[in-house]
């Protein structure tokens, strides 16, 4: 009898709790610092069908005004604070915050911030400038747009001694199409063509020195620029005909060479 009482009121205080846990937590409210992520194709959709929404540029001033995505407003993660005022009034209006591309964390940072002010509708559009800018999409690009840069470059003798010494210290990137590279590339080297290298420079780590490599130079110069925009600092610029012409082994696909 005794055990069936105890049962009983276990039943009840189980019965009696359910509701509460039901409820919670909600599904519409997001979790602290945690937010949804939107690509390209999402936010060209957001914007051509004009959805209410502002779209911010978590960047330094110096990058938005060099180039950034139509429309767009700046607020600079490091002065969040100082920026904010230019936020829209209305909590319930969806923000979203983009950067440099996927290891730049200065969009989720600021979404931190605007979190804290009560905004709840926050999304982050994690593949950033680089890549909007990689696919032809509509932009502000300002009078230093196009302003050369010098590249640091790296003779075929220097990168055939870091190939055989510096495993693992570096990435070798050949940013010509496919093709190019089945056909013949320099050992080591992996294939991330110019026109997708931002949408694929996340397997890039930016701990180890990045060097980017064509025929002649215009892809990799193009590359590298990319590379400076997506934070990436230890950067390095090779000549693949440089290569060639000093009598160094070129590689080919076991796919190419079964053609031949």
């Amino acid at each position: 009898m005794k055990k069936q009482i105890i049962l009983l009121l276990l039943s009840i205080v189980t019965f009696i709790a359910l509701p509460a846990f039901a409820g919670s937590p909600s599904t519409t409210t997001p979790a602290k610092n945690e937010f949804s992520r939107i690509d390209t194709e999402e936010l060209k959709k957001m914007l051509d069908t004009k959805e209410s929404m502002t779209v911010i540029d978590a960047r330094n001033p110096e990058e938005y005004q060099e180039v950034h995505i139509k429309g767009a407003i700046s607020i600079p993660e490091p002065k969040f604070a100082e920026y904010a005022g230019l936020l829209p009034a209305d909590k319930s209006t969806t923000l979203v915050f983009y950067c440099n591309g996927v290891k730049c964390g200065k969009s989720k940072k600021a979404a931190v911030k605007a979190q804290a002010l009560g905004f709840q509708k926050i999304l982050i559009y994690a593949e950033g400038m680089p890549v909007w800018e990689e696919k032809g999409l509509p932009i502000y690009a300002g009078p230093d747009y196009e302003k050369k840069i010098e590249t640091t470059k790296i003779s075929p003798r220097e990168l055939d001694v870091l190939i055989k010494t510096g495993a693992g210290s570096y990435t070798l990137v050949d940013v010509r199409d496919p093709e190019e590279f089945a056909a013949g590339h320099i050992p080591s080297a992996i294939n991330l063509p110019l026109a997708s290298f931002a949408s694929q420079s996340g397997v890039l780590d930016k701990e180890k020195k990045i060097i980017v490599y064509c025929n002649s130079g215009g892809r990799s110069y193009n590359a590298y620029r990319k590379l400076k925009k997506l934070g990436y600092e230890k950067n390095n610029q090779a000549i693949f005909a440089d290569w060639k012409e000093a009598g160094l082994q070129v590689e080919k696909t076991a796919k190419q060479e079964d053609r031949i």
